[in-house]
């Protein structure tokens, strides 16, 4: 089992999505980081790093879109594939890693 990643069967269960957003109005922002932040890890300022699965994924846009204004609000949502994230190099604090779990 990777440490990065729960898996079955070897295959990972997960991905690393790293979310970005800029939005004006605050009381909009502050309802987008309360949704993030029960998906992943704040790391920067207007920045997630998140371990989701595909399902999870659509849940997490499903909320954030009930919450954005098309016309002035942008959410980018980058995909880390599994090369990347043993390429990702951090200076400082170190680099995301998902919580392991184990279904007994």
């Amino acid at each position: 089992m990777s440490q990065t990643g729960m898996s079955v069967r070897g295959v990972r269960q997960s991905t690393l999505y790293v979310v970005a957003y800029d939005i004006q109005d605050d009381k909009r922002r502050t309802k987008v980081h309360k949704v993030l932040k029960g998906f992943g890890e704040w790391t920067e300022f207007s920045l997630f790093e998140c371990f989701l699965t595909k399902k999870e994924l659509l849940q997490m846009r499903a909320k954030l879109d009930k919450h954005l204004d098309a016309r002035t609000d942008r959410v980018r949502i980058y995909t880390i594939c599994d090369v990347c994230l043993s390429k990702i190099d951090t200076v400082g604090i170190p680099e995301p890693i998902e919580q392991t779990s184990y279904l007994i």
